[in-house]
Formats: structure tokens, sequence, C-alpha cells
């Protein structure tokens, strides 16, 4: 258990690695509750960042965990987002963690969106600092070049490298530090999405990047 976690209240809010039973939403929030935090997950599959600040339909379904329950996955109509502003006035969070980036690459274009990745993660910043709450962001891993998303390592990288750039007030964490390229294996045909074991070793390296940031000094329960 962590001392600098314990106590605390932690959102977490991302896309498809979030979206499944198994996968972050399992290990991560685990790995956190293991420190100490009560936690809230929330996941929306292929959803960009700043769509998390009102309630959205995900088209290719949604998840959820509370605190100590289990997964609950959501598809079709009812793969329903909640917005960032009302699960903030629900669970009052001391800590926000956003699982985003491989959403938003564009690894199937010639040329990385900047402006619009830009403006979705901004919406989201601009919201969680009006939150009050401390904020640490954390980008995509390397997963596998090719597959149906087109991801390569090249986009990963330019992806990591930009999203350090801008998420400002929060805290970047890069997970490309976490593995090698293509260490962790991905789903066949996939690229993308990691493995059960993957998820696990990435989960694991999150939670201990975030026990050790500079923010959890400055937080208080």
């Amino acid at each position: 258990m962590s001392l600098l976690l314990a106590g605390l209240t932690v959102l977490v809010l991302g896309d498809s690695h979030m979206a499944t039973s198994g996968y972050l939403i399992s290990s991560l929030h685990d790995d956190l509750m293991l420190q100490g935090a009560k936690v809230y997950s929330f996941g929306s599959c292929g959803t960009p960042s700043g769509a998390w600040m009102k309630a959205n339909r995900s088209e290719c379904g949604s998840a959820f965990r509370l605190d100590n329950g289990p997964v609950r996955e959501r598809r079709g109509e009812a793969a329903i987002t909640r917005s960032l502003p009302d699960l903030v006035n629900e669970y009052h969070p001391n800590l926000i963690v956003v699982i985003n980036g491989d959403t938003m690459a564009g690894y199937k274009k010639p040329a990385m969106p900047k402006s619009w990745i830009w403006g979705e993660v901004s919406t989201l910043t601009k919201g969680i600092k009006a939150s009050g709450a401390s904020c640490v962001w954390v980008g995509p891993a390397w997963g596998s070049e090719g597959g149906k998303y087109g991801k390569t390592f090249a986009r990963t990288r330019e992806m990591s490298d930009y999203l350090a750039e801008i998420v400002s007030p929060c805290i970047y964490i890069s997970s490309l530090k976490m593995e090698k390229p293509g260490e962790w294996g991905t789903i066949p045909g996939d690229g993308q999405h990691y493995l059960n074991e993957g998820y696990q070793a990435w989960g694991d390296a999150i939670t201990k990047e975030i026990v050790s940031s500079d923010i959890l000094q400055k937080i208080k329960p």
C-alpha cells in the first residue's frame, strides 16, 4: 500500500483500453485499489478525450467499474458515457487519470491530425482544471505494428511526444518506457489491444509511475 495514494479518490477515464473486462479497467483499477485508493473507472471505445465533457454514446462499447465492484460492460444503445462534470460532482476525485492516445493518433492517416488532437486534449484539460482535481495523463504504449488499426511504432512515438507537450496541467506519463516495442503481445490481427498478460504488465507499470509521481506529494485526502 502507498501512503501517498491511501485515502485518495481516483477517477480513471479512458478509451478502448478501459472498455473491456481484462483490460486496464481490471488491472490498473485493481492495482490502484491495492495502493489504498478508492477508484472509479470509466471507459469508452473510440472516444477522443474532449468527448468526456458531455454524455456520449460509444459506437463500439463502454464499461465502468465502481470501487471494488465488478466491471460492467455496455454495448449498443446502452453504451452511454457520463460527463466529467457529472462524475466529479458524484465522486469528488482527488486525482483524475486519463488513458487516451491511440484513439486520436490517426494511425491510418498520412499525417497525424495535430490541430484536432490539440482541440480534444485542451477541451478535457480545461474541464479537469476547473474540477480542482490533480491529473496524470497516460499516453499510448507500443503495441505491435500492423493489424486492423494500422498502428506503427513511428506514429506511436509521435503521438506520445505530442501529448507530452500539450496535456498540462496534467503530468504526462509515457508508456513507451514501460516496454520494448512489441514486447507485450497483442490480440492477433489487432496490433493495438493487448492480451491479458500485457494489460496486467501495463497496469502495474502505470501504477508504479503514479505512485512515484511528484503530483502525489501535493494531494491531500
